[in-house]
């Protein structure tokens, strides 16, 4: 059995402030969420900030 770890970084285009309410990142939030679940993903950190996501 293998044990992966990746740091995940998307910037949004032209590091525009996308994720400028809470609304907005809690809507990210539950999309990767989603993914992750999809696909038996485990996440360690994520974190939604205004012009970037880490996972």
């Amino acid at each position: 059995m293998y044990n992966f770890h990746y740091h995940l970084i998307w910037v949004t285009k032209y590091r525009h402030q996308t994720f400028s309410t809470k609304e907005l990142v809690d809507e990210m939030k539950d999309i990767l969420r989603m993914v992750a679940k999809d696909n038996d993903i485990v996440m360690e950190k994520l974190e939604v900030i205004l012009d970037h996501v880490h996972v």
